[in-house]
């Protein structure tokens, strides 16, 4: 049964133009290139520094980082430790460039875009400490880069959302840095979703159920869904949700991870965590491909704002 229908009219022209695929070892590399030819270019963006560094990461492997620094800066300014998305498989910082760029000017921030390794070839928790890495070598080197090492926020999207609530609970649990928000966009958050009653209305467009079962297989390094699965890989699974920061969840009301993440969000609130969570009607997994639609600028209004009150504070 096609849910086409249901999407909203103004995003009815991306899925006409945008190549409907699955993912598997055989397409990976594919795909891959394909992903790279939709990065965006990256706007002029006055007073904004673009500066690309590698850091040591766990084991002496080397971690690359673009830094949005905006320029001039008077006073320390508040930071986000941004992951890109691509199902765990796929993606590089560098896609995410131009979003990075306008979003480090329009809410005076610092962002460090990370470039973690990449699964099947980096199965957890390899992209997760190249994550940490980051988030440790942003605070410790707070000073040099401007940054006010108490107000530290992690970001990113769909596999990159996923890996931003992993790292918000590793934060917590290590204790080494203190984290004031977590922007979860559609976040892939829970690798049970892989085996549970499929939800009929969701998971036709762009990330489909069988590119998340190869996504999670990856990652994992074995078949979704078992017993066993750390939470630093499946954030979903950690049992103890409070302390973390307060959170932002954004998801499309025909996204495959529809579920997980409302109940992820409903889980936070009961563990004290505040939380502000957005459902978009008739929208898909990664939406945002029409950044012209009326529902993406929403979207894309709506977790700019919420960026710019967890930095600053309402107002």
């Amino acid at each position: 049964m096609s849910t086409r229908h249901l999407v909203d009219p103004d995003l009815l022209p991306t899925l006409d133009v945008f190549p409907q695929f699955e993912f598997d070892r055989a397409t990976l590399s594919a795909m891959r290139a394909a992903r790279q030819d939709l990065a965006l270019p990256v706007p002029d963006a006055h007073g904004i520094t673009i500066e690309r560094r590698r850091i040591a990461g766990v084991g002496g492997h080397d971690v690359g980082i673009i830094i949005f620094r905006p320029e001039p800066a008077e006073t320390p300014l508040p930071a986000v430790l941004h992951i890109h998305g691509g199902g765990y498989v796929m993606g590089t910082a560098e896609m995410s460039s131009a979003g990075n760029a306008v979003t480090a000017d329009a809410a005076r921030c610092v962002i460090v875009s990370v470039d973690y390794r990449l699964a099947p070839e980096t199965p957890h928790p390899g992209p997760l400490e190249d994550c940490y890495a980051a988030l440790k070598w942003l605070h410790d080197g707070a000073e040099e880069l401007g940054v006010d090492r108490t107000r530290i926020a992690v970001a990113g999207e769909s596999a990159g959302g996923g890996l931003a609530a992993a790292l918000a609970l590793l934060a917590r649990d290590r204790g080494e840095v203190p984290l004031i928000f977590q922007r979860l966009i559609y976040p892939m958050i829970d690798d049970r979703t892989c085996v549970r009653d499929a939800h009929p209305y969701v998971g036709e467009f762009i990330w489909t159920p069988a590119s998340n079962r190869f996504g999670w297989h990856a990652l994992l390094g074995e078949k979704p869904g078992g017993a066993g699965i750390s939470p630093y890989a499946a954030a979903a699974r950690a049992e103890d949700l409070a302390g973390l920061p307060p959170a932002y969840i954004s998801v499309g009301s025909l996204d495959l991870f529809l579920e997980e993440n409302v109940d992820y969000a409903l889980r936070l609130t009961r563990a004290g965590v505040p939380v502000e969570l957005h459902v978009y009607p008739g929208a898909f997994h990664g939406f945002e491909l029409a950044p012209n639609t009326r529902l993406a600028r929403v979207a894309a209004r709506d977790r700019l704002e919420a960026l710019k009150r967890a930095l600053y504070g309402a107002g």
